[in-house]
């Protein structure tokens, strides 16, 4: 197998393993075999052209025509002519695929559905890295840069991901690399013969056993592979508080819709609750005669990783037309029906459609589908509730105190996924839990102690200004400090109650607005509201409301004997209600308004500033790696610029520096001309490599004189009898240097700079480094072992 065909193989199979980083993005990843067998066509085209051979642009040119020939064979075959030629409707099909798959992947949570559009973008994303690394390490036969598009390819892949296996698929894209660049050397090293031979193996052994930098080199790839992968778990965490961001999907699962991004209800609380003008976000007509309980229910957070409640993601499917029964709601449980009518302000633009819980059917139009563990509906295809009108079929679940005192055992899948805790957590959260419950004889009463704590006995205080502070501590934190509002009553709750083994999560929404009339109400910012969630075999998931002054007590769990502390069983939102804001969209309408009170339509969350930032030592290490991740790159050329300053700069003038100089600078000048892709060869005599360099780099005059000059000097150092100092050889250099530059393009410049071929020098002196290291450690092992003998005897 000839070099060029092991390189373009070596490149092929580089692509594909940097590709494998975007698999857990998409599902199923049927997509990857695809991009494998049309990636094998264009390597395979690239090989052929290269044998004719083509000029190195038409190679490229060729392999770029093949590629979108293929895309349009399996993209567009319709549209095309003869089904491969690509024409104006092709393109107008690769643009609207495009769009609906940039649309996918804004809408879409990991993994995502695997759309005609994500499949494009996937395959087509893939064939052009795999181009421009061909192009790069084959074509042009320069295989360190081509780790710039195989590291573009992997970090979208990064910078998507949640982060689940990341180091796998860095180990299997930096092997990728790795390989690529130990074909190119053995590809090199098969045109030069055994010129750059490391030391040979054992003490005074034949030179001809010398260790292969190739050899060498996988160990110190391994190395600088396994110093990679250490390095960033040594560098201090930013990790987020109570109320950072609650992250994106609904998740993975069969469901005939796929899966959909779960747009961040956490918005701009506090702002929400502080603005000077609440405004309207929703107006309902209702059948119910309760409005003290009627809460409409966005989306509901049941993943905690120790800082923070986000939506799990789960699979989607179509709205149905009746919601089936909620999970773990019991026949003999009292219920209503009610219909709620709700219309969303022209302003209000949430992905997440309000409804009362639990739902059981829901009239409206657009592109909308349906979670069904969660009973959420979800926008589809950018669909918001940017004035819209729809209405609602929801259950009024009246259970008795006895029948949730009485409840069973939860199913253990169930319990297992909705009690689960991570070992970060602080064990005062647990502790705390246990306290408040003491002398409970049920869950439930251990709930309602929950609330009582948090509402009326625990000492706590409703703020929409106070400072908590962030990252794994801040659960702690509040129940120190005891103050805040709703997020951080319903957070602290849902997760105590999980310590005590109660299957628990947060819903986020609106506490019950203003009424209007009758049967009329309005809701406003103010009323954004979250309050926990804890299940109950036989009733299912049940409401509970530990905010102090907002919301209402629910009537399950006030107790009948006169002496309880909790509070009356309605207790109306005073227009103030606590909570995460599913804060408008900007657009016209907000036009001149706060930027406070419009809303966006894939929101963020807001995370409440801490009193207790980042320490310095924290910053300065990030600052320092930051440092660290922009000089790497540029560490081949700064070595290059230094090396190049210290051999043509000021020397002695005894007989050994004049030696050492002539020689440093004889050095300059071979590597120079290697940077501009003029080989070194040891074996020929100077002059020869001289007129060699003249020759391939097609030097003016007086350039030429200056090169040959140079030689002149170094074979008198190494030839004469007394070396004797020579006038002048830095600018010789530097003018062979200046002439050099102005022969070859601006790539070829470029690349001199940038990623200079000499640079492989410091591979070899850590190699002949450790070779020497280890012939040291074995010459001195006999020793050990006689002063050990010696040490026994005695």
């Amino acid at each position: 197998m000839s070099g060029r065909t092991r390189m373009a193989l070596s490149a092929a199979a580089a692509t594909v393993m940097a590709s494998c980083a975007l698999l857990p993005l998409v599902s199923p990843v049927s997509w990857l075999i695809q991009a494998i067998f049309l990636l094998s066509i264009q390597t395979g085209v690239g090989m052929a052209t290269r044998r004719v051979p083509l000029a190195r642009p038409l190679t490229v040119a060729a392999q770029a025509l093949v590629a979108l020939m293929l895309l349009t064979l399996t993209f567009a075959n319709k549209q095309a002519i003869l089904g491969v030629i690509p024409g104006p409707e092709a393109f107008s099909h690769f643009a609207e695929l495009l769009r609906a798959g940039a649309d996918d992947v804004s809408r879409y949570s990991i993994p995502a559905p695997l759309s005609d559009g994500i499949r494009l973008m996937l395959i087509g994303g893939v064939l052009i890295i795999g181009l421009a690394v061909d192009t790069l390490a084959v074509t042009f036969r320069s295989a360190a840069p081509a780790g710039l598009p195989l590291l573009a390819l992997y970090s979208v892949a990064a910078g998507l991901a949640d982060g689940a296996g990341d180091w796998l698929w860095f180990l299997v894209a930096a092997a990728g690399y790795l390989m690529l660049l130990l074909a190119e050397g053995r590809d090199r090293l098969s045109q030069w013969g055994r010129v750059f031979g490391g030391a040979p193996r054992t003490p005074g052994g034949d030179p001809s056993d010398a260790v292969a930098p190739v050899r060498t080199g996988r160990r110190i790839g391994v190395v600088a592979l396994g110093i990679a992968l250490v390095v960033p778990l040594a560098l201090p965490a930013m990790n987020g508080g109570l109320l950072d961001a609650a992250g994106t999907g609904v998740g993975s699962g069969s469901g005939s819709g796929g899966t959909i991004s779960a747009v961040n209800p956490l918005v701009s609380l506090r702002d929400s609750l502080n603005v000077d003008e609440d405004r309207e976000v929703l107006s309902l007509k209702t059948d119910t005669d309760d409005l003290s309980d009627l809460y409409l229910r966005i989306v509901s957070l049941d993943d905690f990783d120790g800082t923070t409640w986000q939506p799990r993601k789960r699979s989607i499917q179509s709205v149905p037309d009746q919601f089936p029964t909620p999970i773990g709601l019991g026949p003999d449980v009292r219920r209503a029906q009610v219909e709620t009518t709700i219309s969303a302000a022209d302003w209000y633009a949430q992905n997440w459609l309000p409804m009362p819980y639990p739902p059981s059917g829901v009239d409206i139009n657009g592109n909308w589908r349906y979670e069904p563990l969660g009973m959420t509906v979800v926008g589809d295809r950018r669909q918001t509730t940017r004035g819209v009108t729809y209405t609602v079929r929801s259950l009024d679940v009246q259970p008795t105190a006895e029948q949730l005192a009485n409840a069973g055992e939860p199913p253990a899948a169930l319990k297992r996924e909705f009690t689960d805790l991570p070992d970060s957590l602080p064990a005062v959260v647990a502790k705390t839990a246990r306290q408040v419950t003491e002398g409970a004889t049920s869950h439930y009463e251990q709930a309602v102690k929950l609330q009582e704590y948090f509402a009326v006995t625990g000492g706590f205080q409703y703020d929409t200004k106070v400072k908590v502070g962030t990252g794994r501590q801040a659960i702690a934190r509040f129940l120190k400090d005891k103050q805040g509002f709703c997020v951080h009553f319903s957070f602290a709750m849902a997760a105590m109650a999980r310590s005590l083994d109660i299957p628990a999560r947060v819903a986020v929404g609106f506490a019950p607005g203003t009424p209007q009339g009758a049967s009329s109400v309005s809701v406003g910012l103010k009323d954004a509201h979250a309050w926990p969630e804890l299940y109950f075999e036989g009733v299912g998931w049940t409401r509970f409301e530990p905010t102090p002054t907002r919301g209402s007590v629910p009537s399950y769990t006030v107790s009948d004997s006169p002496g309880s502390t909790l509070p009356d069983v309605t207790r109306p939102s005073q227009s103030a209600s606590t909570g995460p804001s599913a804060s408008p969209s900007t657009s016209e309408s907000c036009a001149g308004q706060k930027p406070e009170l419009c809303a966006s339509e894939s929101p963020e969350a807001a995370v409440v500033p801490g009193d207790d930032g980042p320490r310095w030592y924290v910053v300065l290490a990030w600052v320092l790696g930051g440092a660290a991740a922009l000089l790497i790159p540029l560490a081949p050329m700064l070595w290059r610029l230094r090396t190049r300053a210290v051999r043509l700069g000021g020397h002695g003038r005894t007989e050994a520096d004049v030696s050492l100089h002539t020689l440093a600078v004889w050095q300059e000048l071979t590597d120079i001309a290697w940077d501009f892709g003029i080989s070194p060869d040891d074996s020929q005599t100077p002059r020869k490599t001289a007129a060699r360099i003249v020759r391939l780099g097609r030097l003016d005059p007086p350039a030429a004189a200056s090169v040959h000059r140079v030689a002149d000097a170094v074979e008198q150092v190494l030839y004469a009898p007394a070396a004797r100092p020579v006038a002048g050889l830095a600018e010789d250099v530097r003018r062979a240097l200046s002439d050099l530059e102005s022969k070859v393009s601006r790539t070829t410049n470029l690349r001199a700079r940038l990623a200079p071929r000499s640079s492989v020098r410091v591979v070899w002196a850590l190699s002949d480094w450790w070779i020497n290291l280890k012939r040291r450690a074995t010459a001195a092992r006999p020793t050990w072992r006689r002063a050990s003998t010696s040490g026994q005897r005695g």
